[in-house]
């Protein structure tokens, strides 16, 4: 991957967009790399949380628009591919891990649309998030897609509509990001809180994110419950299920493996 860095430390994936050059705007060659971190870290037994973040100056600025026209390279077999939009399906529907965006500097159209698709946000106080599609003549795709989803539907179509940009604060305040954090501090405060979740159940995890994102199609309250149900009954027989109620009986901290 050369556009996409790819580390693992303990049970922490770190999926770095790297084009810093660029502002990390993504390009056919990112799509790809993107599919290949994040098909590496939703297979690997390991590795139980995501970060997602940019390298440099800012975490992604959005659709490359000088790209058009380049070949897409290349895949490894067995690894997906596709379009941004494709990217966009496979991150919501079979990334069934915790994944937090670490947005800083600028956060950009797809770049913000990615952000959204992390299960949820940390920001930099220097983050800035906006669509500005409408200004250069063309309609935005994860926009009205995610953000109307996310946000106040009202606010969304401001920003769509004006394409103007919001600082870290006002995205925290309408509920875009979860937390702003001082940069000098905001990537070990990312790394907190990932290493708080790896400290869980990551099979819990999963099924909690599961029920979540599969309720969201369920427009019926009692039918919410009953998935939820289901999922949650689905665990029960675990491993980790076991040795957490044991470790509970017996005052000490439980030793999850992911079986």
């Amino acid at each position: 991957m050369n556009t996409v860095k790819y580390e693992v430390k303990g049970r922490i994936a770190t999926i770095t967009m790297n084009r810093p050059e660029k502002l990390n705007a993504i390009n056919n060659e990112m799509i790809q790399d993107l599919f290949e971190a994040f098909h590496d870290f939703n297979t690997d037994p390991e590795v139980w949380v995501a970060v997602l973040t940019g390298e440099g100056r800012a975490f992604s600025t959005g659709h490359d628009l000088v790209m058009q026209g380049e070949q897409k390279r290349e895949i490894k077999p067995g690894y997906p591919s596709g379009s941004t939009d494709d990217l966009y399906v496979f991150l919501q529907q079979e990334v069934n891990k915790p994944v937090i965006a670490a947005p800083h500097g600028h956060a950009l159209a797809q770049g913000s649309g990615l952000a959204l698709l992390s299960d949820f946000r940390i920001a930099a106080d220097d983050a800035v998030f906006g669509w500005p599609q409408v200004k250069r003549g063309i309609a935005s795709i994860s926009g009205p897609t995610i953000l109307t989803h996310y946000v106040p539907f009202g606010y969304a179509m401001m920003m769509l509509f004006t394409g103007e940009f919001i600082d870290a604060e006002n995205a925290f305040r309408v509920g875009l990001v979860q937390e702003v954090v001082p940069k000098d501090r905001h990537m070990n405060r990312v790394y907190e809180v990932a290493e708080a979740i790896a400290q869980n159940a990551p099979l819990a995890v999963r099924t909690i994110k599961r029920a979540a994102i599969s309720g969201r199609a369920i427009p019926d309250f009692a039918e919410r419950v009953k998935n939820s149900s289901r999922l949650a009954a689905e665990l029960r027989g675990s491993e980790d299920s076991k040795e957490g109620l044991r470790a509970f009986a017996e005052k000490r901290r439980a030793n999850f493996t992911g079986r």
